[in-house]
């Protein structure tokens, strides 16, 4: 239960990291902390009452009923992710509440990942892993399990060309593949713009061999990639997916997958998370991880320290490090 000190208790949704709870501790405010579950809407509403700050992750839902019921102590809203599709800004920013998130530091773990399903996905690894541990019986053949070389030349569409976009993109030039990539409105060093083509959406998806997902999970994106974008992409492309489940219709994907119209996907992040619809699940050409974007030891304990970094400064009256 919330402990309503004179200065507010700090509401640690999910369990942090070792090194980010004892930085939450030496705060010296009253923690009040949940656990590794995800917390119910009962929970987080309850837990919220009095707080001064709430530190949350992506599991977690911040609407206008949380925030309400933590009342007019609450100053901050700090979310253990880059996305913050989880927070109702728009409320906080009406309340005067600010919200913080945790760039910078997941952008090459996430890279990291998303390129090993590029690579899990064209070479086929995880299918010929489940085929080895079935235990079936197989003989290597010139024609067996053949796929995509992606260092023969292949297109690579980066859509979302950010910091992880970026990271994407240093790690395909060692693969020697074409780039391509969304316009954007960030400034490019000469290193992030060499070799890269921008073009548009549609034109990106009809010339990459592999598309790669990194953009922020928003009205503007929702569905983003819907019957009509997997129709321009070429029936032997693949799609990566380590930005947000909403992103891609699931529907839309599930037929191009069924009907043979797409080459084959790569996924950490689904619609409905963590739930993932069973007909993906039945695909071969489609490989599946929970979430792990981030999930580097050093990775995940500097987004739990620069959230606690980010209630330290609110609270003692300065900027937040990384406001959204």
């Amino acid at each position: 239960m919330a402990e309503e000190g004179p200065r507010g208790h700090v509401y640690v949704a999910r369990l942090l990291t070792d090194d980010a709870m004892a930085a939450l501790a030496a705060l010296g405010r009253p923690l009040v902390v949940g656990e590794e579950r995800p917390p119910t809407a009962e929970e987080l509403r309850r837990d919220a009452v009095g707080a001064a700050a709430i530190v949350c992750t992506l599991t977690e839902r911040i609407d206008a009923a949380v925030l309400d019921a933590a009342g007019p102590r609450l100053r901050l809203v700090a979310n253990v992710a880059v996305g913050y599709d989880n927070v109702d800004v728009a409320a906080a920013r009406e309340r005067g509440v600010v919200v913080t998130n945790t760039p910078g530091v997941l952008d090459d773990a996430t890279a990291d990942l998303a390129f090993g399903l590029l690579l899990a996905t064209t070479r086929r690894i995880a299918e010929g892993d489940r085929l080895v541990r079935s235990g079936q019986p197989w003989v290597w053949g010139p024609t067996m399990m053949t796929g995509l070389d992606i260092s023969a030349g292949v297109t690579l569409g980066i859509v979302g060309y950010g910091r992880i976009g970026r990271a994407m993109a240093r790690r395909a030039r060692g693969f020697g593949m074409r780039l391509l990539a969304t316009p954007t409105r960030s400034e490019l060093s000469d290193e992030d713009a060499a070799g890269v083509t921008f073009l548009a959406l549609p034109d990106l998806l009809a010339d990459a061999d592999v598309v790669t997902l990194h953009v922020p999970l928003t009205p503007e994106t929702h569905h983003l990639i819907d019957d009509g974008a997997l129709g321009r992409m070429r029936p032997t492309a693949v799609l990566v997916n380590t930005a947000r489940g909403g992103i891609v219709d699931t529907d839309a994907l599930v037929r191009a997958l069924q009907e043979g119209r797409l080459g084959g996907a790569g996924l950490d992040v689904y619609e409905g998370e963590p739930d993932v619809d069973p007909r993906l699940r039945a695909l071969d050409r489609v490989v599946l991880t929970p979430h792990l974007g981030s999930a580097g030891d050093r990775t995940r304990s500097a987004m739990c320290l620069l959230a606690v970094r980010n209630v330290a400064e609110v609270l003692a009256g300065r900027p937040p490090v990384t406001p959204v």
